[in-house]
């Protein structure tokens, strides 16, 4: 399933959703669907081995490892 971003009219915030092409988005905050999506631009692919460390450093501070493989995540 796709990560979409939408804006809720409803609450005025901006959401990232987990939603497969036939769901329809409901607002976690408030419960609104009067949600616009929004565009998105897409990450480049990492040139070199030094921007991909760094990435993946900031990844680990911010909290997330969506771009290590299962294998380089910490258990």
């Amino acid at each position: 399933m796709p990560l979409y971003g939408y804006h809720c009219a409803k609450c005025d915030e901006d959401i990232e959703l987990l939603i497969g092409a036939s769901e329809t988005p409901v607002c976690p905050t408030c419960g609104g669907v009067d949600l616009a999506r929004l565009v998105s631009r897409t990450a480049p692919e990492p040139k070199s081995r030094r921007l991909a460390t760094s990435a993946r450093a900031r990844a680990a501070r911010e909290g997330h490892l969506s771009n290590y493989s299962r294998s380089e995540r910490g258990r």
